[in-house]
């Protein structure tokens, strides 16, 4: 069984890990996703119930046309008090944890939010249960944090280094897993492939230009995974 890992499409916002719409060029990085895997027979799709991964999950799915599960357990690691803040805010207020979380000595968690291994026990249940629901291939749309977490986890790496996975995870990049029915097991076929988005420059995380309205840069400099 193959398991799409599909990271959500731009959202509307900067902010650390807010709850918003898709930007426009988030719909289209949507689409070629959807089309990108359009000969791959999803059978399934399932997301988060955030709204960039929902919005995400319902333009690519316009390709595919199944159907769609909502799951909460997708949804992106809680940064806790680091929520809705900008880059210039959390690195003066949180600038004993960020240079702590640098180190990547343990698995520490977001202040009175959640650490990778949290993301794992209640993601790799939901991972299990896409497995063996008896479908050859699904698509998930979730985060940058469940994808480095599992994808960590997956791996055997320790989960304090679960950010050294991609410096830049792109929005609508594939992360491929196999499930292995006889060993129960995954392994990773393929990380942030996002081929599918190359030829458009705007469309890439270096291209994402400040709006008028937005000055924090978290997605941009991968600060908060999301």
């Amino acid at each position: 069984m193959r398991i799409y890992l599909i990271r959500h499409g731009r959202q509307n916002s900067r902010l650390c890990n807010v709850d918003v719409d898709l930007s426009p060029e988030g719909f289209r990085q949507a689409a070629l996703v959807g089309e990108r895997l359009f000969k791959k027979n999803i059978q399934a799709v399932y997301s988060s119930d955030l709204i960039r991964a929902v919005q995400t999950a319902q333009a690519a799915n316009l390709y595919w046309n199944v159907e769609h599960t909502v799951l909460p357990e997708l949804r992106e690691i809680s940064f806790g008090e680091l929520t809705g803040l900008s880059d210039e805010e959390i690195a003066v207020k949180f600038r004993d944890f960020k240079e702590k979380e640098g180190r990547m000595e343990e698995d520490i968690p977001y202040p009175g939010g959640e650490c990778a291994g949290d993301v794992v026990c209640r993601a790799e249940p939901i991972f299990r249960q896409i497995a063996e629901s008896g479908f050859s291939t699904a698509a998930v749309v979730t985060h940058g944090g469940v994808i480095r977490a599992m994808t960590a986890h997956i791996l055997g790496m320790p989960l304090s280094r679960w950010r050294s996975l991609g410096h830049v995870l792109e929005n609508g990049s594939i992360t491929e897993l196999l499930w292995d029915e006889k060993q129960k097991r995954f392994t990773v076929e393929r990380f942030n492939d996002y081929a599918h988005l190359e030829a458009y420059p705007e469309l890439l995380r270096s291209g994402w230009k400040e709006q008028a309205n937005d000055t924090a840069s978290i997605d941009v400099k991968e600060t908060n995974g999301e």
